[in-house]
């Protein structure tokens, strides 16, 4: 597997988009573009593991030097994974005290 830098510096834009999309669907905390590509490359192997695990297709996916990056499950997967640490880590939003 061979990845050239200019591919793994796109996969990188692209898993940060997804992962930023998926946090906000997910509900999590606003976080920086590292947490954004690290969240959407989790997102990418848990809507990839999902999508094989229902049998389901690979919707929308952009190829990057011979590598396939699936967007749709990698959103979904990433918006997963973060309500389930948002769920499991307990934390809530603070109530604004003037509302």
């Amino acid at each position: 597997m061979n990845v050239t830098l200019v591919g793994l510096l796109l996969l990188l834009v692209v898993a940060g988009i997804c992962g930023a999309i998926g946090r906000s669907i997910g509900g999590g905390p606003r976080g920086g573009v590292i947490a954004s590509i690290a969240i959407g490359f989790v997102g990418a192997v848990l809507g990839t593991f999902l999508a094989h695990a229902l049998h389901l297709p690979q919707v929308f996916t952009v190829a990057v030097d011979g590598q396939t990056f699936p967007i749709i499950w990698s959103i979904i997967g990433a918006a997963s994974f973060v309500a389930v640490l948002h769920l499991l880590s307990g934390t809530r939003k603070k109530r604004n005290a003037y509302a």
